[in-house]
């Protein structure tokens, strides 16, 4: 196997799920044990200044062995999404795919499907590592990982390639949204960089969505139901008459591309009081705000029909449409592009139907966009990523890396 299969294939093997429900950095502790992994391998390869800091970040650098290049970050986040377990990950890989539905767990029957998995069908004829459909496989973001530390190891072995100053972060809790909280832009000192993060190989990334999170509580009446008439109020009924104000076709099954969406993510409570946590997302600023406008419009209209402090409201914005921090810097997708089709990639610039520490870095100072891993299926049983996608990416790295030499 190559070095980047070798290096993401130990990598899965760290548990690194991270906990929004938590408020320490990292959410998780086991997160650190990766990064301090991380720390000895940069070590070993003669990656210079490494260090994990308090928070769980881990940065190197690769001295510059040419002059007046700008200097160039790479960065990808070390935590998996909490939507399903990264424990016990047992990769294996599928050789030379034939098209066909793939077993990935026969006692258990979970088959994963060109049916309804359509990406299948551009990888006839590639190795792909998959799971054994009881975790997700890690893709995102230790493929992102992999890729990086296999195009440093490259570097570092040929030192006659000539490059700038390259810049290394990894970064914990991007899954649960606070992957650049503690970020040290200032400590990084890139001139621009690259998350490594994104799907299917030829992604390209530079616009995201507008992002809130609203929590809602609703405050009822409970009483004996024999005796209930003209007193209870069932906060229950009344999260279902506030969600049915909301438009039935803002909602992401029904939504695609740069269109946005009001997500009911969590519902939990009883007659007496209960709770919902919604996502807002939109690409354009003005839609977004417009749909925050509707939940605070819904919210007064219900209070007044039911008293005031019946519906509580806590909303706060997440991260912004990276794009008019990139626009300013349209090198950065053009030097991508140029990375990719030298290779024979067809480069796909698609927006984000989601968000990246890419995002939040680029409003920090540090211009930021996405660029593919090659995994398929993030979040899932049903995750995977081709092989030649990674060894690939490695390549684009590299290719990255000597276009902004001769800058």
């Amino acid at each position: 196997m190559s070095k980047v299969i070798d290096r993401f294939l130990k990598y899965v093997s760290f548990d690194t799920i991270s906990d929004p429900n938590s408020t320490s950095t990292p959410t998780t502790a086991h997160q650190l044990v990766l990064a301090k992994h991380l720390v000895e391998e940069m070590t070993e390869l003669g990656i210079q200044n490494v260090q994990v800091d308090e928070f769980g970040y881990v940065y190197g650098l690769i001295p510059a062995n040419v002059e007046n290049a700008p200097k160039l970050g790479f960065i990808s986040h070390m935590d998996t999404a909490p939507s399903m377990s990264g424990k016990d990950i047992k990769p294996r890989i599928v050789k030379n795919y034939d098209g066909g539905d793939i077993i990935l767990n026969e006692d258990k029957k979970i088959v994963m499907k060109p049916t309804e998995f359509e990406s299948l069908n551009n990888c006839i004829g590639l190795d792909l590592i998959v799971t054994d459909g009881t975790t997700l496989l890690g893709a995102d973001d230790k493929a992102g990982i992999a890729e990086i530390m296999a195009m440093a190891e490259h570097l570092l072995s040929h030192p006659e390639i000539k490059h700038g100053e390259i810049k290394i972060g990894f970064t914990p809790d991007e899954e649960v949204g606070a992957g650049a909280d503690h970020f040290n832009v200032k400590q990084f000192d890139a001139d621009f960089a690259y998350t490594v993060d994104g799907g299917m190989l030829g992604e390209i990334e530079y616009e995201n969505f507008n992002a809130a999170g609203v929590k809602l509580t609703v405050n009822g009446t409970n009483i004996h139901p024999g005796s209930a008439k003209g007193k209870m109020v069932n906060s229950l009924e009344l999260c279902m008459e506030f969600y049915n104000m909301l438009p039935t076709f803002d909602k992401p099954q029904y939504t695609e591309g740069y269109e946005g969406f009001n997500h009911l993510d969590e519902m939990s409570g009883n007659v007496e009081q209960a709770h919902m946590e919604f996502i807002i997302r939109d690409h354009d600023m003005v839609k977004f705000e417009a749909k925050k406008q509707l939940f605070k419009d819904i919210t007064a209209f219900l209070n007044k029909k039911y008293g005031e402090s019946t519906f509580e409201l806590d909303m706060s914005d997440s991260y912004f449409n990276m794009k008019e921090q990139i626009l300013p810097h349209m090198h950065l997708i053009e030097s991508a592009k140029k990375a990719m089709q030298d290779l024979d990639i067809e480069p796909l610039v698609i927006p984000i139907r989601g968000g990246t520490d890419g995002a939040r870095l680029s409003f920090m100072g540090l211009p930021c966009p996405n660029l593919c891993t090659g995994g398929e299926n993030f979040h899932g049983r049903f995750e995977y990523i081709p092989v030649q996608s990674m060894e690939k990416m490695v390549d684009v790295l590299l290719n990255i890396v000597n276009i902004y030499s001769e800058k």
